[in-house]
C-alpha cells in the first residue's frame, strides 16, 4: 500500500528564496473526487503522472501514483479535468537534511504559498526553517483538490 506522510505550512517571509536548489512547473487537474478519494492528473516539467489519494484529513494518507504518456496527460487536463486547473511552480529547498517543497500558486490561487515536507513517519523530528509559518496540515482549504472548487482568490 502506498502511504504519504506530509505536513503543510504557510510561509512567514520570502527568505526561503535564497535557499532554492531547483524548481519545476506543475499543471494539474482532478478527474474525480468524493469523500473517500481524489484522482489527479499532473504534469511536472516533462513528466506526467496519475495520482489517487485518500481524502482523509491529517498528515497520513493513502497514495498511489502511476506514469502517464505526456500527450495523454495534456489531453486529460484540457478535456476531462475539472476547471480551473491548479498551476504552480514548486521550489525545492534543502534545510538541515530535509527537502522542503514550496508551492507558489498561480491563476485563481495566486498569492498562496505553501511549504510541504514529506516524512518517513508521523513522529519524525525535523528542523523548522526561520521562514516557516503556521501549520495547515489539518485545514482542508489548503488541499489542492479543494483549491479547484474554492480558489484562494475567493477566501
Amino acid at each position: 500500500m502506498g502511504v504519504e506522510i506530509e505536513r503543510k505550512f504557510l510561509i512567514k517571509n520570502g527568505s526561503w528564496r535564497q535557499q532554492v536548489c531547483s524548481s519545476k512547473r506543475y499543471r494539474q487537474g482532478y478527474l474525480a473526487g468524493n469523500d473517500k478519494s481524489s484522482v489527479r492528473v499532473r504534469i511536472a516539467g516533462e513528466q506526467a503522472r496519475l495520482n489517487i489519494k485518500s481524502a482523509t484529513l491529517g498528515i497520513r494518507r493513502m497514495e498511489y501514483e502511476y506514469a502517464l504518456p505526456l500527450a495523454d496527460a495534456q489531453e486529460m487536463l484540457d478535456q476531462l479535468c475539472e476547471q480551473p486547473l491548479i498551476e504552480k511552480t514548486r521550489y525545492f529547498v534543502e534545510h538541515e537534511g530535509n527537502t522542503w517543497e514550496i508551492d507558489l500558486f498561480e491563476g485563481d490561487n495566486a498569492g498562496l504559498i505553501v511549504a510541504e515536507i514529506e516524512l518517513e513517519d508521523e513522529a519524525q523530528h525535523f528542523a523548522r526553517p526561520a521562514w516557516l509559518g503556521e501549520e495547515v496540515s489539518d485545514d482542508p482549504r489548503y488541499y489542492n483538490v479543494c483549491l479547484v472548487k474554492h480558489p484562494y482568490k475567493n477566501w
